[in-house]
């Protein structure tokens, strides 16, 4: 028995349970060491928060005290599209569980994973138990999957062909170490998948469809029992979008009394998030008696980090809402600067998102570098992403966001004259469109004569919605007046974006070609 296994003590327990948002990091390291030298690769984190923010209730772990051993992931498919001929990237969303279906009738086990270290104790029983009793609990039709076959690449010459090697295991002429427990688990073979995973060498790319039969599924129809299509999302979600006038400030309590006057607003009409547009904190720089080279601008800004995240994250506590902060250029302990956008959660917490694609002025300007994370956020709210300005014109970035699972895209943006905030709106709406997502613009109007590349500005904030029936007629929710300081408030409902997904008068993100392309996220 390994030395790291910690069930050596007599004081830990084994625990199967929902996988959480804290669990990420370690069953992105549980999966990189269990398929280490197999020829596949292990889940990312940002592919984990999609599986678990598209659908929670079927992600399951298990755990030796703080340890977990353990992890299966599972979506809804409808029947037409699980029981056909399919590959495991198009019926997963290339793993994100972005295909998942709210109605659909049968559970779709798209992975388990066990510690190396824990085999014997029956790790996987345990999360196929979980299965079953979440399809059950459903009232699903069933559980189906595409099974591995990791030996066969060692023993087809023996048996010639994939079929002959499936039937001598059927007839208990010989045994798979994965097809032999999960025919003794209740599976049927229905078929086998040639290409289902090429990668998977050790089974030479196949698949053993197979099917588990829910035995009470007639009987909970006879209760006449609703169906529970997942854990409840809220009902709705107040948005307020600040259009941030710029001005000169005598003090950065001046700045911080004018942001709480914002915030303390959108609180007051039971806001939910209250946004601020990017480098809105240039207007610390008008303090400054004189203009200020580059250089000078970003170390004055940089004083400044500390007090604006304690200022910022003790106004969303005090106002219970969330602040999406805008964007404050930050030297970085490394010694870069990127232009970050701090989020500030009213539990407390503070998560940040640098720009991915700095403009031609932010890198001339400021020097500014751009991030290599992108990822979603878990609020209150549900999941939520976060692209500054420029970023929302790439979009990879937005599908990356919502293939983890984000509902609601902020976009803080600032610039300078029309044509380049029609840049940024228009492909805005294209995102909300082709993602099947809300996405909510705040901008800086007004200006500030002695900070560089402040001096000017153009905006007209805006909350938009997918272009369809559900929705608000012109995929405005929200609007403001150009360059005017106001608040555009509006009620996004997330169950409405999952009606549309799933049966909508056009469905992108399920009608994707998974088989012809794909996002793959290179950085961190």
């Amino acid at each position: 028995m390994s030395k790291t296994n910690t069930l050596t003590n007599p004081k830990t327990q084994l625990q199967v349970r929902n996988a959480t948002p804290a669990d990420i990091p370690k069953v992105a390291a549980l999966s990189h060491r269990v398929y280490a030298g197999t020829g596949m690769y292990g889940y990312s984190e940002p592919v984990l928060a999609g599986q678990l923010n598209h659908f929670p209730e079927g992600q399951f772990v298990v755990t030796a005290g703080d340890k977990i051993i353990g992890y299966c992931a599972t979506l809804r498919v409808s029947e037409r599209v699980g029981m056909k001929s399919h590959t495991w990237e198009a019926i997963t969303g290339n793993g994100y569980a972005s295909t998942h279906d709210p109605k659909g009738e049968w559970l779709y086990g798209m992975e388990v994973c066990v510690d190396p270290d824990y085999r014997g104790y029956r790790i996987g029983q345990r999360l196929y138990n979980a299965r079953k009793q979440l399809a059950e609990r459903l009232e699903l039709r069933g559980i189906m999957f595409a099974g591995r076959l990791p030996t066969l690449t060692n023993r087809i010459k023996r048996f010639g062909t994939v079929e002959h090697y499936v039937a001598a295991v059927q007839k208990k002429e010989q045994r798979d170490p994965v097809l032999s427990f999960q025919l003794r688990n209740g599976f049927e073979i229905i078929g086998i998948i040639p290409h289902y995973l090429d990668a998977d060498k050790q089974s030479l790319g196949y698949g053993i469809h197979l099917i588990w039969r829910n035995p009470k599924v007639q009987q909970a129809a006879d209760k006449g029992k609703k169906k529970n299509y997942g854990s409840r999302l809220p009902d709705s979600v107040r948005v307020g979008s600040v259009q941030y006038k710029q001005r000169r400030v005598k003090s950065f309590e001046e700045f911080i009394d004018i942001v709480r006057y914002f915030v303390d607003v959108v609180a007051d009409y039971k806001g939910d998030f209250v946004v601020f547009p990017e480098l809105f904190t240039l207007q610390l720089l008008s303090m400054e008696s004189q203009e200020l080279t580059p250089v000078q601008a970003i170390e004055a800004l940089t004083k400044y980090t500390p007090q604006l995240k304690d200022a910022l994250r003790d106004l969303a506590l005090r106002y219970n809402i969330n602040i999406i902060g805008g964007s404050h250029p930050t030297r970085m302990p490394n010694g870069r600067v990127e232009n970050i956008c701090y989020v500030f959660l009213r539990d407390g917490s503070i998560h940040e998102q640098a720009k991915i694609h700095p403009t031609p002025n932010e890198a001339y300007w400021w020097n500014i570098e751009g991030g290599s994370e992108l990822d979603v956020i878990q609020t209150d709210c549900g999941p939520i992403g976060v692209l500054i300005c420029y970023d929302s014109e790439f979009p990879e970035l937005a599908r990356h966001l919502t293939d983890q699972g984000a509902q609601i895209l902020f976009v803080p943006f600032c610039t300078d004259e029309r044509q380049s905030y029609l840049r940024v709106r228009y492909c805005c709406q294209s995102r909300a469109v082709e993602n099947q997502i809300y996405v909510v613009m705040s901008g800086n109007c007004g200006n500030l004569p002695n900070v560089a590349n402040m001096d000017i500005q153009y905006a007209q904030s805006c909350i938009l919605t997918p272009c369809d029936l559900p929705f608000a007629r012109d995929g405005i929710a929200a609007d403001t007046t150009p360059n005017t300081e106001m608040v555009a408030i509006a009620d996004l409902r997330p169950e409405t974006l999952l009606t549309a997904r799933h049966s909508g008068t056009v469905q992108n993100l399920r009608d994707r070609r998974h088989d012809l392309y794909s996002i793959r996220w290179k950085g961190k």
